[in-house]
């Protein structure tokens, strides 16, 4: 190879490196900037909603699958399970017990009253 040759390659190399160095340093400006926007607390309280909305949805998903609730078998209420032991524990711990049981009442007989209205 001539001088010349070898000097055209030599700036070639050099500017690919340059802009690979450019491209290197837009994306850590970038990155500086998404960091910085992602550490406000609003965009902190979306993410946290977004995962809990997510975990949810994955746990409830299995519930509303083919014979999730629709047939009472011994799985479905395994996976209602722990949802039970959650709200229970709630209203053990607030002492709301006489009022979820006049709750429970309510609720049972508005839906025997609902039963009733629909067969006559």
């Amino acid at each position: 190879m001539s001088k010349h040759e070898d000097d055209a390659a030599l700036a070639a190399e050099k500017l690919r490196l340059v802009r690979e160095g450019e491209l290197l340093r837009i994306k850590v400006v970038h990155s500086k900037a998404l960091l910085s926007q992602a550490m406000h607390p609003d965009a902190l309280m979306h993410g946290a909603f977004d995962h809990v909305v997510g975990m949810a949805q994955a746990r409830v998903g299995g519930l509303l699958q083919p014979g999730g609730l629709s047939g009472f078998n011994i799985s479905s209420l395994k996976s209602l399970m722990p949802y039970a032991l959650t709200v229970g524990s709630f209203i053990a711990r607030r002492r709301l017990i006489k009022p979820a049981l006049m709750l429970v009442a309510v609720a049972g007989a508005g839906a025997a009253w609902l039963m009733r209205r629909k067969r006559g």
